[in-house]
């Protein structure tokens, strides 16, 4: 049945709101908030489960907004096997490898990256480097393999696309196309854990009419950002993102 409580809403309405915000702004980069915002209103295994089927909603109503066209293609080829090729690692040696000294090393390499850009980069002219193979196939690797161990993919895509300094349209059509098959596969095992708790899909249903709602004004945002104003928020997010990252890593490491 549908949840009935209304701070559940209240909560649960305007975080998917958000995340969905982010999607259509940015290609991604809010969803980190999803979990611990909406832990607040259920378990925290049930708000993962919650926000699985959610993220990917956003990815369709997104594509309608970034289809092939903004795509950076080159990229693509290289970064969409090596995404399910790191997932594969991560499935492999999930009860082998500490999530959290994953997360951690993920959130140190971010922080070093980003602090770079707001302390030189920013003030640097526009670079538009060209593709880089063995660059592209570590970060579909790392985000597949982090993605699927500490729930953590997103920071190594954003270091290399926002590296190479592509058009801000291109960088969230990308940035879409690659979450959509990361997420995607990731929705098998979370529709299992859905399955034996029936109340975490009719919290999704329940939370799905804030996606579209959320796409159309992130996009409305994106169209309407300069691309320097855009990656500062984009970089911002992504330190954000490390931070929080860094913080809840090492709080169950140091416990």
């Amino acid at each position: 049945m549908m949840p009935t409580d209304p701070i559940f809403y209240l909560v649960g309405l305007p975080t998917v709101f958000l995340i969905a915000i982010g999607k259509g702004a940015f290609g991604g980069g809010l969803a980190t908030l999803g979990v611990p915002l909406l832990s607040l209103v259920m378990l925290p295994i049930e708000a993962a489960i919650v926000v699985a089927p959610l993220v990917s909603l956003m990815d369709a109503f997104a594509l309608g907004k970034f289809g092939p066209r903004t795509w950076s293609k080159p990229d693509l080829v290289w970064m969409l096997p090596s995404l399910v090729l790191g997932i594969g690692l991560g499935y492999l040696f999930f009860t082998r490898v500490d999530a959290n000294l994953v997360a951690a090393v993920i959130a140190a390499v971010t922080l070093a990256f980003t602090a770079d850009w707001f302390l030189r980069g920013r003030k640097a002219p526009p670079r538009n480097l060209p593709v880089s193979p063995p660059v592209a196939l570590i970060a579909g690797t790392a985000s597949g393999f982090t993605t699927f161990i500490a729930h953590a993919g997103g920071p190594p895509i954003a270091m290399y696309l926002l590296r190479r300094g592509l058009h801000k349209t291109v960088y969230a059509g990308t940035t879409i196309a690659i979450f959509t098959l990361g997420n995607l596969i990731k929705l098998l095992p979370y529709g299992l854990l859905a399955y034996a708790r029936p109340s975490t899909i009719w919290a999704a249903l329940a939370l799905a009419p804030a996606v579209p709602f959320g796409v159309w004004t992130g996009k409305y945002l994106h169209d309407r950002l300069d691309q320097r104003r855009l990656f500062f928020w984009c970089y911002l997010l992504l330190l954000g993102a490390a931070l929080k990252l860094l913080f809840d890593s090492l709080r169950v490491v140091l416990a």
